[in-house]
């Protein structure tokens, strides 16, 4: 199984936040570049990096701290937040992201993010499926859409999307174990795509679970964050 450590930033930060709460957020580092030295000299080498103040803003805010963390580590780096325009989206190529997350452009614009997939094709272009009581939730979870799940995937792996990276609100940053039930369900219906889990997970058994459903990713945060899971842990995950 694949392990994405996140960095979440806002001013410049490394942070968290609960349920996607802004107003709930906890300043873990200064320095998001070290933070992602500290997971590559782990041997991890995918990052989820997540523009916080881009989502709210609705467009790109901190291309400058993915181009330092891409010039300056080998990091696999998926980048979201924010994306909106086929300007943002560029920049965020041009920073180094080999990958994107589209999550609200998806919702909002279909048009605009269908045709990032034709043009990028679905393995540099990963959808978000942030979901709250099985609505899709956008703008950096600050409004909830009258989409539901699955409707919203059902559409996108009809148009060629084959990663998904899928929160359950409720449970990100709770430290309360990830939604493995919905994620048994989406692999049921859909045993082709590579699902990330993410949102939840809090020590070895959470992955172990994950892992023996058959999830071929997972998204870790504050359990890294909080010493709930120790980097040298993850290296049976990594080999």
């Amino acid at each position: 199984m694949e392990i994405v450590p996140a960095i979440d930033l806002i001013d410049g930060k490394c942070v968290r936040l609960s349920q996607g709460d802004y107003g709930r957020r906890k300043v873990y580092s200064d320095s998001p570049l070290e933070v992602a030295k500290s997971f590559e000299a782990a041997g991890i080498r995918r990052l989820h990096l997540v523009d916080l103040d881009g989502a709210k803003a609705q467009h790109i805010v901190h291309h400058r701290i993915l181009e330092q963390i891409t010039s300056h580590t080998s990091l696999i780096v998926d980048f979201g937040g924010g994306l909106k325009t086929d300007e943002d989206l560029r920049i965020a190529f041009e920073s180094g992201a080999q990958m994107v997350t589209g999550g609200s452009i998806a919702v909002k614009s279909p048009e605009v993010f269908e045709n990032w997939i034709n043009t990028y094709g679905p393995e540099r272009i990963i959808l978000g499926a942030d979901v709250s009581e099985g609505k899709i939730a956008v703008s950096g979870w600050t409004e909830r859409s009258e989409l539901d799940l699955w409707s919203f995937l059902e559409n996108y792996v009809q148009k060629g999307i084959n990663k998904v990276i899928c929160t359950d609100i409720s449970r990100d940053g709770m430290l309360r174990g990830p939604a493995l039930e919905l994620y048994t369900q989406i692999l049921a219906k859909y045993p082709e795509l590579h699902l990330i889990a993410s949102g939840g997970v809090s020590s070895l058994e959470d992955l172990d679970d994950l892992k023996a459903a058959g999830l071929p990713a997972a998204i870790l945060g504050k359990a890294i964050y909080e010493g709930r899971i120790q980097l040298k842990d993850l290296s049976k995950y990594i080999c």
